[in-house]
């Protein structure tokens, strides 16, 4: 009897360790580098305990036409005017939900210097929907999203 205890528990305990590590890979699936819609942008998104974000990695046009990095200069905020742009977080605080839905977090837009609610999904392997909102989700702009897949050497 204890045998056939220990052996549903044992089966019990693996099942679940299994479903817990099926949800991890599944959540992690949006870790990777993206180009945003229109081509002018790059962004590493990775996971920072259980939640993911993202910050720019690589610019269309890294400069200005005088040579200078392009920095932050439509932030609200006065003091990050001069933050470059490269390496800047602009996705943060995205919990995964399940069904290939992260939420709960923020993106910035430094074109404007606007902040918005967000909620990503990964639609297949290679491309995310971006939805950035004020208020309701029906306010908003959707921008489509595709993985960048580094050639190697």
């Amino acid at each position: 009897m204890k045998k056939n205890f220990f052996l549903l528990m044992s089966i019990l305990i693996f099942s679940l360790l299994n479903a817990q590590t099926a949800e991890v890979a599944e959540s992690d699936k949006i870790i990777g580098i993206w180009e945003v819609g229109s081509g002018k942008a790059r962004v590493k998104i990775t996971k920072y305990g259980d939640k993911f974000g993202g910050k720019i990695v690589w610019l269309k046009e890294p400069t200005y036409p005088d040579g200078n990095k392009k920095v932050d200069k439509n932030n609200p905020d006065e003091t990050k005017r001069e933050v470059p742009l490269l390496g800047y977080n602009n996705l943060l605080g995205f919990s995964y939900k399940g069904k290939a839905e992260y939420a709960g977090g923020t993106i910035y837009d430094p074109e404007n210097g606007n902040t918005y609610n967000c909620v990503i999904v990964l639609k297949d392997d290679n491309l995310l929907e971006v939805r950035g909102y004020i208020g309701v989700q029906l306010f908003g702009r959707t921008d489509n999203w595709k993985r960048v897949v580094l050639k190697e050497k």
